[in-house]
């Protein structure tokens, strides 16, 4: 983005930004915010998708992973993971991709935490159609019919 660019066509750009990654549920959050903090809408859209998330050093899906793995770490921020969850599967991380990063982040952050990401993204997947994804727990052979 140009730093000489005006607030209204950062605001542009982010928006851009947003929609390809977030999607409605991303729109949703700016929305909900125009009668409390619009500012803080703003700053959404124009700082963290505008410029961060538009920074050429990750790729979309990259940036979900370490978003996701953050979101749970954090802990209480379901309502996010919603969100974000949603804009992974956007950027091209399947279910199974989204719960293994889940179950990972249970190494370094705790077993609630990993449980609230994983219900989260299980509300998503079930939006979405997605369930059930079918996974074999490992050393477990599929079996064949």
């Amino acid at each position: 983005m140009n730093p000489n660019s005006t607030r209204e066509e950062r605001f542009a750009h982010g928006l851009e930004v947003l929609r390809r990654v977030d999607g409605e549920a991303g729109q949703r959050v700016v929305d909900a915010l125009d009668d409390v903090s619009p500012e803080l809408g703003h700053q959404v859209v124009s700082w963290a998708f505008g410029e961060i998330y538009d920074r050429p050093g990750l790729v979309p899906r990259d940036r979900q992973l370490v978003t996701l793995g953050v979101l749970t770490a954090l802990g209480g921020c379901e309502a996010q993971l919603d969100v974000h969850v949603n804009a992974a599967l956007n950027v091209g991380l399947t279910p199974e991709q989204i719960t293994e990063a889940l179950l990972h982040a249970a190494v370094y952050c705790g077993m609630p935490r990993a449980l609230n990401a994983t219900f989260a993204a299980k509300k998503v997947f079930a939006e979405r159609g997605l369930l059930p994804l079918g996974q074999q727990p490992t050393g477990t052979p599929a079996t064949s019919a």
